[in-house]
């Protein structure tokens, strides 16, 4: 049945057409949405990525035969008509962009015939992500996934617009590059040509644009695909787009400045929504004090108090042993909880064994006054109205602690925080909270490792003021990085790189390099330093949490056409999958199974 499209041109997109075109014949093209046959006439939803629009079939204006293909009409047939467009007859669809319009068939093309989907193509679909992914290819024609992926098409293209009149040049980088291992795992590509070598996909462009900024570039982005392979979250994919920059002659401020700029100018156009600026800074150690983590999310309280000082010398051991063992105590206050049921407190106990604690202790202040706790027994009622009095409580209030090493205590109230505020409905979706997060650690101390390691990559700068102590205590120095955190997710982070060659063999010495490995790995950029290198700046964003948080999805894999599942895998084309011998003999490789497999 299906028909070629014999000379039509498509006139408009479905909700292109308008009242304004009342009177005239158009030419639109689609998928059947929908159809009613009430009998002598047809009402039929055309979709496209625009929308919908109601196309009627009557045989005195369409002709017998194209009345009969109409009939036939099921759902995803792709069809072409050539009609009128005329004022409804019915009432007016206030829900629909085309609501007061319809178009009266006078042609019918039968494009593409269907057979019954799997599942219905609507919004909100509530059919099985496994399904869903399965079939992608039908998935994406629902109108929120079509809106999310047009979404992502407007940040990308604004986002070119505003850099290239920044003066932002966009260069390529490679996507075959050498493997140089320090964080996530690579993705290795094996030689042909050269058995037994791999190339590495990048799991970003960090040296490259570094090199383009020794090559006198100035300033250079890219919108680019890297890889790591690394565990999955709703938030990670192996394969991401990132918006990658880098600045010469440049310190913190140029960066956050163009950055600011930028993000203003992306929610304005895409979501009409006026980012405030200058936004806010807190550095990292404030943020972890305040929120226990280095992105908080800002849009409600429930902040952390320090009260060590408080129950310093209190008979709660596991408040005393934290303290004696160089820890911390703090807590949070879930305003208006007090009478939370004892199984919830329990599953939130249990929720922070998850994030390394040994249990968490609470204190509930009653409406009476009263107060009910795990530990009152072991304090006296002085040590319980101070600590309440510590932690800002009042009648109905229900207060939580950890008592730990300080990153457990960060860890542990951080996540339960987020915990809470999911349960009590405290986050917005239409808020958007922006925050710079400044002065990170240089280097955290890995303890299977045994030795430091950097918190962002080798490359940063410490901070002036703070170079003295990488000799004397590695662990204190703050780096110029920053992240821009938005509803508390890291959006983006880069930082001010290392230029001196003095500095950055302190900084490989630091993380255990001796100067013949820093060479054999990083050798490539570390001789490019020694012909005359700018000082430099950069900034990468995730693209897709970018656009993830825009849209207002809790998963990137809503704003990816083709997304991986958490095993890495791809149920729509089934990779990754074996190859054939052939293959594998060009490669100069051998698959060996799995013990299991055996």
């Amino acid at each position: 049945m299906a028909e070629s499209m014999m000379g039509l041109k498509r006139s408009h997109r479905c909700t292109e057409v308008s009242n304004a075109n009342i009177g005239e014949t158009v030419t639109v093209m689609g998928w059947v949405q929908k159809s009613r046959n009430k009998g002598g006439i047809i009402f039929l939803d055309l979709r496209d990525r625009s929308g919908l629009l109601q196309i009627i079939f009557e045989e005195d204006t369409c002709g017998c035969e194209n009345f009969a293909k109409a009939e036939k009409l099921r759902s995803e047939f792709v069809i072409a008509v050539v009609g009128e467009v005329v004022a409804r007859s019915g009432a007016v669809n206030e829900n629909l962009a085309t609501g007061d319009i319809e178009v009266r068939a006078k042609e019918l093309r039968v494009l593409s015939e269907a057979e019954v989907p799997p599942f219905p193509v609507e919004e909100d679909s509530k059919t099985k992500e496994e399904l869903r992914l399965k079939y992608r290819y039908i998935d994406l024609r629902r109108p929120d996934l079509q809106r999310n992926l047009m979404m992502r098409s407007k940040v990308a293209t604004l986002t070119r617009q505003f850099l290239a009149d920044e003066g932002f040049l966009e260069i390529e980088t490679p996507m075959l590059t050498k493997s140089t291992p320090e964080g996530a795992r690579d993705y290795l590509v094996p030689s042909r040509v050269h058995p037994g070598n791999f190339y590495a996909l990048p799991q970003s462009p960090q040296i490259f644009k570094q090199l383009l900024m020794c090559s006198g570039y100035d300033r250079y982005f890219q919108i680019v695909k890297c890889f790591r392979d690394e565990d999955l979250r709703a938030d990670r994919q192996p394969e991401f787009t990132q918006i990658d920059m880098e600045l010469s002659f440049v310190d913190i401020e140029d960066v956050l400045d163009v950055n600011e700029r930028l993000l203003h100018k992306l929610f304005k156009e895409v979501l009409d929504v006026e980012v405030s600026l200058p936004i806010q800074r807190m550095t990292w150690q404030e943020a972890m004090d305040r929120f226990g983590s280095d992105k908080p999310d800002t849009r409600f309280g429930m902040e952390l108090t320090d009260v060590s000082d408080v129950v310093k010398g209190c008979g709660f051991g596991v408040f005393t042993g934290a303290l004696d063992a160089g820890g911390s105590v703090r807590g949070i206050n879930a305003k208006g909880q007090a009478a939370m049921p004892r199984k919830k407190i329990d599953a939130l106990v249990e929720f922070a064994k998850g994030y390394g604690a040994k249990g968490l202790a609470y204190l509930a202040v009653e409406e009476d006054g009263n107060i009910k706790s795990s530990f009152a027994k072991f304090m006296t009622e002085e040590e319980l109205k101070a600590l309440v009095a510590a932690m800002g409580g009042e009648p109905g209030d229900l207060l939580l602690f950890a008592a730990d090493k300080n990153k457990v205590v960060y860890d542990v109230l951080g996540a339960l925080r987020l915990e809470l505020a999911k349960q009590l409905d405290l986050l917005d979706k239409k808020q958007f909270n922006f925050l710079w997060v400044t002065e990170f650690p240089l280097l955290e101390y890995d303890e299977e490792e045994g030795r430091f390691v950097a918190m962002h990559h080798p490359f940063t700068m410490p901070m002036e003021e703070d170079l003295a102590l990488l000799d004397t205590d590695p662990g204190k120095v703050r780096a110029k990085a920053y992240d821009i955190v938005l509803n508390g997710t890291e959006i983006g982070g880069g930082s001010v790189r290392i230029f001196q060659n003095d500095v950055q063999e302190k900084m490989f010495e630091k993380l255990g390099f001796t100067k013949e490995a820093a060479y054999e790995r990083f050798g490539f950029l570390l001789n490019a330093f020694k012909y005359g290198v700018p000082p430099h700046a950069g900034l990468a964003y995730g693209l897709d949490r970018l656009v993830m948080l825009m849209a207002g999805e809790d998963s990137i894999r809503d704003v990816i056409a083709f997304p991986k599942v958490k095993d890495a895998s791809c149920l729509m084309t089934d990779a990754p999958n074996v190859v054939d011998d052939k293959q594998l003999v060009e490669l100069a490789l051998a698959v060996t199974a799995n013990k299991e497999e055996e």
